[in-house]
């Protein structure tokens, strides 16, 4: 394999951001989503979010579009939370995202890892929240 370093944060809520990603589930969806990344070759996976909506920082290999990587998480999550706790669970269809640094991974975790606190305070970073306004990519930077 090549050498790389790819780092994207992904963003994407619950259909109709309806607060489905409850005390019980939480724990169960994130283990999951992360045995879902390990089997995908994701050495780097940091999750966090609150009841509508999930935050992650992964390094996703070359091998794994960027959208492959959201299906597989999101289809096989979604399947499994509504077999395991017996009650309809859907994502959103988009999702967010954003090409990280190498050098801004910390920064990424720790936003992803603190997001109970950042919603809480209202103390976001509004790019990292969008997940589902239509667009055609960022403007040309000059």
């Amino acid at each position: 394999m090549a050498y790389w370093r790819l780092f994207y944060h992904f963003v994407w809520t619950t259909k109709n951001r309806e607060p489905l990603i409850t005390a019980d589930i939480e724990p169960n969806l994130y283990r999951f989503l992360h045995a879902q990344a390990n089997e995908m070759y994701c050495p780097l996976f940091i999750i966090g979010g609150i009841e509508d909506h999930v935050h992650v920082l992964a390094a996703v290999r070359p091998a794994v579009s960027p959208s492959a990587f959201m299906k597989q998480l999101k289809g096989s999550s979604s399947r499994f939370v509504t077999l395991a706790f017996k009650r309809p669970f859907v994502w959103q269809e988009g999702f967010g995202a954003f090409s990280v640094s190498e050098a801004d991974v910390p920064q990424v975790r720790r936003y992803i890892e603190r997001q109970k606190e950042h919603h809480a305070g209202r103390d976001l970073i509004d790019a990292w929240e969008h997940t589902d306004q239509l667009n055609l990519g960022p403007s040309a930077i000059e």
